[in-house]
């Protein structure tokens, strides 16, 4: 049977999976990445995956960046330890295959071009929207990566030149108004207290008509356990399964998925205190009293969504793609990010084939990125 290594590297958690030309996993395995000797952790997992299994034909790895291309390093933001790390090299050496790098963003994108909510797109950009906000895009079926290889960094699009300042230095970027924690800074600043419009069970009330994807049997990691075939497209077969943007639901807790500026793109959940009061203040306790209806937490939300419309028609304009596919754990918060985004999108948008752009949610989750790295290896790019 002939298959690649997929690797997803992110800050919280390492991934690795054999899968074959259709997308099924062969073996999977994760770990949670350390703070130091990230590579011993790595090889260890590409061992535990590799070690009883198919010879695998070339390798491909999406990884939180920034990454270099020419280069083949990256440096997470998230992961001190490695600053200019040649990790294609390293992972070459190591599994003696042709490899393949991008950011995970970028995986994340035609992960979805390939198997989830886009695969009926011929170009589509893919956003991320967590901790961070990353991006890739997939123009006429190929991954556009640039000259560095960190093409799609929607997150730091300036979206307001007189705005408020950005942490990477820039001006008006949609991260800062988008993103979870930034959402969630806005909410406090304009006087909202987490919880107080919670439902007493501290599940958020709004509801929704839509089905979702149902939920297999995992292992403790959240991934089958090694030598259990599955399927990276299958709803419902690797991963938990994704509500459709009618259906509030409370943000997931951490996830392994890296936005493209490195930082993790997952949401972070807070837990749930007795009687379901938030513990902390923070993006899944915001989504809850949003859908809840408590007006400061809307706002925030409707703030967010507007700045990501304005990054989405200035894309379209730009590129011509077909559909949004949005993921990262700020996504699960359901109609309360995906509605006002929808209205947003048709009041800023002009051009017919901006207004056009469909946007959708991630049905591949934190699966996305996993399957963009095996597209990767099955059909490189011709500047890898």
């Amino acid at each position: 049977m002939t298959c690649v290594l997929a690797i997803d590297i992110g800050g919280t958690k390492l991934a690795a999976a054999l899968v074959d030309e259709a997308g099924s996993i062969l073996r999977s395995a994760t770990r949670p990445t350390p703070r130091s000797d990230v590579m011993s952790a790595l090889a260890a997992l590409i061992k535990e995956v590799m070690d009883d299994g198919p010879p695998p034909q070339a390798v491909g790895i999406g990884c939180a960046g920034p990454v270099d291309l020419a280069a083949g390093t990256v440096s997470p933001v998230n992961m001190p330890s490695w600053r200019g790390f040649p990790l294609r090299r390293e992972v070459r050496e190591l599994t003696g295959l042709p490899t393949v790098l991008a950011g995970d963003a970028q995986c994340f994108a035609l992960g979805e071009h390939w198997l989830g909510a886009g695969r009926d797109c011929a170009s589509l950009l893919g956003v991320v929207v967590s901790t961070g906000i990353g991006g890739g895009l997939v123009i006429d079926g190929v991954p556009l990566l640039g000259p560095t290889g960190n093409a799609g960094h929607v997150g730091h699009m300036s979206i307001d030149p007189y705005g408020e300042r950005c942490e990477c230095g820039g001006r008006g970027c949609v991260e800062r108004y988008s993103s979870g924690p930034n959402m969630t800074r806005w909410a406090l600043e304009n006087g909202w207290t987490p919880g107080t419009a919670s439902s007493p069970t501290g599940t958020a009330t709004g509801t929704g008509t839509g089905t979702g994807t149902s939920s297999p049997t995992l292992g403790a990691t959240g991934t089958p356990d090694a030598g259990a075939p599955t399927s990276l497209g299958t709803a419902g077969t690797l991963g938990s399964g994704t509500s459709s943007p009618g259906t509030a639901t409370p943000i997931p807790g951490p996830h392994s998925t890296g936005s493209g500026n490195g930082s993790d793109t997952d949401s972070g959940g807070a837990s749930l205190a007795p009687h379901g009061t938030p513990e902390k203040a923070d993006a899944r306790a915001l989504a809850q009293d949003a859908a809840a209806g408590d007006p400061i937490a809307v706002a925030a939300f409707e703030r967010g969504a507007r700045a990501l419309a304005g990054m989405i028609a200035s894309t379209a304009a730009a590129v011509e793609i077909n559909a949004v596919v949005i993921g990262g754990g700020v996504s699960a918060a359901g109609k309360v990010l995906f509605e006002p985004l929808e209205q947003a999108l048709d009041d800023v948008s002009g051009l017919p084939f901006v207004k056009a752009v469909q946007v959708r949610q991630s049905t591949l989750g934190v699966r996305a990125s996993l399957a963009g790295a095996a597209h990767l290896a099955w059909h490189p790019p011709p500047t890898s």
